[in-house]
């Protein structure tokens, strides 16, 4: 495992539940802070580093930080604890997995238990009726414990390299933030100087209703912003690639047609990708991507923005995999378009 490779380890491990994201972005700082002129975080923990920060015109690459997880919602009197979704944490996989809640004295171990498939009817794995146990005997057991209505918790899903992919429970989409990290690496070591100023934005609160980037858009109004996050690999079983799109892990970063991304800015980037000779797939959707795009294209008065996708097999689930050769080429293609971006570009339609 190279360096590089044992930051994106620490980075994935760290627990950044939606809301909860000060973990991660605390390394996800200090790693960034040797490429970059300065660093902040806002009110909410936005993480924000700036190469130029002086200059006028504005360029964002941008990721989120953030992993779906639970809430505690109810702790009974046998010290069983009941749950809320926390983003789009998905009930069918929850049975049998191990979770960390972050509690006030700290992690508390806990699993998601089930009933055996022996003694079980019709029932089906929901919401309202999974249950954490954290091998309390009561609830005066689980609160001396530090849990409490509202703590969060993850899936305990570490970090693995498993052939070619890397697989882990967060890499949607903390693996953007790592390959943003890496743009901004690459233009220091390479030594690049830029015409404008470059945020490397890592924003909260995506997997609640892309929160963090809209208050980020609006505080930096960037002239241009580039999206980075995850898709679905529909060569995957059970996908349907007429409905979802032909993507597949393995086959390059994913370029996206909608109303959200800007034609002028999307034929350039696919210009710097033919360029740069980067396979890429190509995918479209009706109305907003669903991803942090939708938030900047509509901030303070409509920024240009464009979204690079990377293809992910089994979102939301606690065994997420994206292939290396992706990463490698989705970091490629953002450095190079960073690069072939000018002060002052216009991509009106109608000038």
């Amino acid at each position: 495992m190279n360096k590089r490779e044992k930051f994106l380890q620490s980075y994935l491990n760290a627990q950044s539940p939606t809301g909860w994201e000060t973990e991660g972005q605390k390394i996800w700082l200090d790693y960034i802070s040797q490429y970059v002129d300065e660093t902040y975080c806002d009110s909410y923990g936005s993480a924000v580093a700036v190469v130029n920060p002086d200059a006028k015109y504005k360029v964002v690459i941008e990721a989120h930080a953030d992993e779906i997880g639970w809430t505690v919602s109810h702790i009974d009197d046998k010290g069983y604890i009941s749950v809320v979704r926390r983003g789009g944490s998905d009930e069918m996989v929850a049975p049998g997995q191990r979770v960390n809640i972050i509690g006030q004295k700290g992690n508390v171990r806990g699993v998601f238990g089930w009933i055996a498939i022996h003694e079980r009817d019709t029932e089906t794995p929901k919401v309202k009726n999974l249950y954490v146990d954290v091998g309390a005997e009561d609830k005066k057991q689980v609160e001396e414990m530090g849990i409490h209505v509202g703590c969060v918790m993850t899936y305990d899903a570490p970090f693995e390299i498993m052939g070619d992919y890397y697989l882990c429970r967060a890499l949607d989409n903390r693996m953007g933030g790592y390959m943003i990290a890496q743009v901004a690496r690459k233009l220091k070591e390479n030594k690049d100087k830029l015409p404008f100023g470059l945020y490397v934005v890592n924003a909260v609160q995506e997997e609640v209703g892309l929160f963090g980037a809209e208050m980020i858009a609006n505080s930096i109004k960037p002239n241009v912003a580039i999206v980075t996050d995850v898709t679905h690999d529909s060569h995957s079983p059970m996908y349907n690639a007429r409905l979802c799109g032909d993507v597949a892990c393995g086959k390059g970063p994913t370029l996206y047609y909608g109303p959200d991304v800007q034609r002028n800015l999307l034929k350039k980037v696919l210009k710097v990708a033919k360029k740069s000779k980067v396979k890429i797939q190509i995918g479209t959707y009706n109305g907003n991507s669903g991803t942090d795009t939708g938030a900047f294209f509509k901030a303070a008065g409509g920024i240009p923005s464009c979204l690079i996708s990377l293809p992910l097999k089994y979102m939301h689930t606690s065994v997420e995999m994206v292939h290396k050769k992706d990463v490698k080429s989705t970091i490629k293609l953002m450095y190079n378009t960073v690069k072939s971006l000018k002060a002052g570009e216009d991509y009106r339609y109608i000038k």
